[in-house]
């Protein structure tokens, strides 16, 4: 038996040399350090793979979505046709005025203007200049993009030609396009398919095409030498000049020192030639398409926020187009009948908030001076977005209950003249812009309003500072009811 296990261990000892020599191989460090290096090899062999392939992949897609479009774009484009589009945000009154701005631009580069749709209220945002505090250019026309494609789809495109008369610029020899068709033709887009009215359950939407071909046209991607100039200059680095022989300098306006501390910015504004600049020559004039950001300006300490081109700059006065001046007209001659003031009371304007106690003096003055000579009460058109029901304890509820010494009057969307010049408006696709059917109804109430307001023979009241205001003092200026009178004979 002791025979028996001496042979077991003796067998034991015989039998597991071969494995300890395994083991102590495997847990040799010169061993360990083989097979690291070899995994090492096959991990970075497999990364630079993937790497090239992704690449591969990655530059293929590029070409496919930016160099066919600008192909296509250039294709179907007149020869030697370049276009310009912008960026426009906030209220229609700040668009309109991005809208001149831009013309102006386009007329001195010799582009195409690719005119925009009416964005909703805000749905854009700038920010401030004077507090160089604005969204950057790249993402303000993403944005703005993006909220065309939208409204695109949810049946809610219009036109600012739709709203507006352009053929003053038509006439100063500038060509126009409307954004529709220009992103519709850039993308390799149906045009009709950008209809909402058009989309099938299931079928591929030109709507996508277009969100992703607007990170192309935005600039977020870069620019494409030939095709695309995304401009990165904005208010805070640059005021836009032409022929002003001040290339180059400094602008009068800069941030001060106590700004530069409490936000950290180091902004310098430089005046800049936009033709020199952006003109032929540059390798912006060699773009097909030239994007800009914002184009809005305003005055600002002896300066302008961003554009400074007094010789042309906010030089035509742009009407509504006549179906809205008609609607204006008619209101004031058929509903209201005798000499009336306007007042303009909109709390979404962005100024009335600020200068609601001005604006509200303002108007007693006005209706103090005012004397009819007789015991019939002053007429008082109001632009108002207050509802009736809450003009209780208001200065608007105070006037509406002196009936004797004030009529008031005012527009809602419901009413019948309101809706009929909306049915007129988007019954057609007016002025070569494309006609989608089933587009929901236009909001025209504004409009329609400052229209009015333009006829007001007793005078008008508005907001300091709001666009809105200097839009209809504009109208008031240029004479537009008595230019309608005249044509009405």
């Amino acid at each position: 038996m002791n025979a028996i296990f001496n042979l077991q261990r003796e067998t034991n000892k015989l039998w597991p040399k071969r494995k300890p020599t395994t083991q102590s191989l495997l847990r040799s460090p010169f061993f360990i350090l083989a097979i690291s290096l070899l995994t090492l090899f096959l991990l970075l062999f497999l990364s630079i793979s993937t790497f090239q392939t992704s690449k591969s992949l990655f530059s293929t897609q590029t070409l496919n979505t930016q160099k066919p479009q600008c192909g296509k774009f250039h294709a179907s484009a007149r020869e030697g046709e370049k276009f310009l589009w912008y960026a426009p945000h906030s209220g229609f009154s700040n668009q309109l005025s991005e809208l001149k701005n831009a013309a102006v631009m386009a007329r001195i580069l010799n582009r195409t203007l690719v005119v925009p749709p009416i964005l909703d209220h805000h749905a854009v945002v700038l920010g401030s200049c004077p507090k160089f505090r604005v969204t950057a250019p790249n993402e303000i026309r993403a944005s703005v993009w993006n909220h065309a494609v939208e409204l695109m789809k949810s049946g809610r495109y219009v036109s600012m030609t739709d709203i507006i008369d352009i053929s003053p610029l038509a006439s100063a020899s500038l060509r126009a396009i409307d954004f529709r068709v220009f992103a519709a033709s850039f993308c390799g887009v149906d045009v009709d398919s950008t209809c909402a009215n058009y989309l099938k359950p299931g079928s591929s939407s030109s709507f996508d095409i277009l969100r992703e071909c607007g990170n192309v046209q935005s600039g977020i991607e870069g620019n494409i030498g030939g095709c695309l100039y995304a401009v990165k200059e904005d208010c805070r680095t640059t005021v836009w000049t032409y022929e002003n022989g001040d290339d180059g300098e400094l602008d009068s306006f800069q941030p001060d020192e106590q700004l530069k501390k409490k936000k950290r910015i180091s902004y310098v504004r430089k005046r800049r030639d936009v033709h020199k600049t952006l003109g032929p020559g540059s390798e912006a004039g060699s773009a097909i398409v030239l994007a800009f950001g914002s184009l809005f300006s305003a005055p600002y300490k002896g300066s302008e926020s961003y554009i400074d081109i007094q010789k042309v700059k906010n030089s035509e006065f742009l009407p509504f187009v006549p179906e809205i001046l008609n609607a204006g007209k008619k209101f004031a001659s058929g509903r209201i009948k005798d000499p009336f003031l306007c007042a303009q009371l909109r709390l979404l304007d962005g100024q009335f908030k600020n200068h609601w106690k001005a604006t509200f003096q303002g108007l007693r003055q006005k209706l103090g001076s005012l004397n009819q000579g007789d015991d019939q009460p002053v007429n008082i058109f109001v632009m108002t977005d207050l509802p009736r029901g809450d003009w209780s304890g208001t200065y608007l509820g105070e006037l509406a209950s002196i009936e004797k010494r004030f009529k008031l009057h005012f527009l809602r969307e419901e009413d019948r003249l309101v809706a009929e010049t909306a049915r007129q408006l988007g019954k057609r696709g007016s002025r070569g812009n494309l006609h989608c059917p089933h587009q929901k109804s236009l909001d025209v109430l504004l409009y329609i309003e400052e229209s009015v307001c333009s006829c007001a023979s007793l005078g008008f009241v508005g907001t300091a500072g709001s666009t809105i205001a200097e839009s209809i003092e504009l109208m008031r200026k240029s004479d537009v009811c008595s230019i309608l009178n005249r044509t009405a004979r």
